[in-house]
């Protein structure tokens, strides 16, 4: 995914916050009250199915901070993975807490942020992103370090105790096409370096899914989900269920080595209107899910 990262100014016109102030007013009614209590749980049980299933905010990109509460709303989901289109870099402190306020008093819980590059083996550098993940209240950094930092991000993983996950791109991603391309420089490092897998991108580099979950065990830190109606083909991504990839063997993995963190839905298609087209994919992830609670 690209990596393009909001003006402050272009982050408050959007979100509908006012630089100047900390007010967090809403625009749209269905973003003024939390999400349900139960109704984005149906299918889930503790000792059945321990993930849940969110949404990475790169799915709505082209949506204000507004838009994106009421389409998780809409989705009745309360995990998300911020994208710097919803939460950028630059802002102040005091700006940080408005905005992380913003979507914890929707309900919403940010599981993690990213793709994050840390493409430079320097301190300074590395240190911004983690005190910016830190002041989000992210628990992962997803990201696509320089393969030469990672000794050095290890010791801020340490420090911060944030997890990294390391996302595969595909094909042209020539250091993590898979994630298992990421794991073999993760051995012997700290257990909080792991991965994210990208299974539409996995499959487009010839991996198979569920090893891929499998080989990544306890490293596995995030999933990203999509769908594709042909494996090789980028611009093949499709609603979930209408594509090729083996979503239930992929979940049944998860649900067999006791995977706890989120299958964030990356829904890279409809941008200018994703939300329909995530309803359909929601709905189709949550009866595999129900599937494999009474199989």
């Amino acid at each position: 995914m690209p990596q393009p990262t909001p003006s402050r100014r272009a982050f408050f016109k959007t979100a509908g916050l006012a630089a100047a102030s900390l007010t967090l007013g809403r625009t749209s009614a269905s973003a003024t009250a939390p999400i349900p209590d139960g109704t984005h749980d149906a299918v889930r049980n503790s000792d059945l199915i321990p993930f849940h299933i969110g949404v990475a905010s790169y799915s709505l990109r082209e949506l204000s901070v507004d838009g994106v509460i009421d389409a998780m709303h809409a989705l009745q989901t309360p995990w998300l993975c911020l994208k710097s289109f919803h939460l950028p870099y630059e802002l102040s402190p005091d700006e940080m807490a408005a905005a992380r306020a913003k979507y914890e008093a929707a309900g919403l819980t940010i599981v993690g942020g990213g793709n994050i590059a840390l493409r430079k083996d320097d301190d300074d550098d590395i240190r911004k992103y983690f005190d910016y993940a830190k002041a989000a209240g992210m628990p992962v950094m997803v990201c696509s370090p320089l393969i030469a930092a990672l000794p050095r991000i290890e010791k801020f993983v340490k420090e911060y105790d944030i997890k990294i996950a390391i996302h595969n791109h595909g094909p042209e991603d020539k250091e993590y096409p898979a994630a298992s391309d990421a794991l073999r420089y993760l051995e012997g490092m700290d257990p909080r370096m792991g991965v994210c897998l990208d299974i539409g991108h996995a499959t487009r580099a010839g991996a198979d899914i569920v090893e891929e979950a499998a080989l990544a065990g306890p490293r596995l830190f995030d999933v990203h989900l999509k769908d594709l109606k042909v494996a090789t083909e980028r611009d093949s991504q499709c609603i979930m269920g209408e594509g090729v990839l083996p979503l239930a063997p992929l979940f049944r993995q998860l649900q067999r080595q006791g995977y706890t963190g989120c299958a964030n839905l990356e829904y890279e298609i409809d941008a200018k209107d994703p939300v329909p087209g995530m309803l359909r994919s929601i709905a189709y992830l949550r009866g595999t899910l129900a599937g494999l609670t009474t199989a």
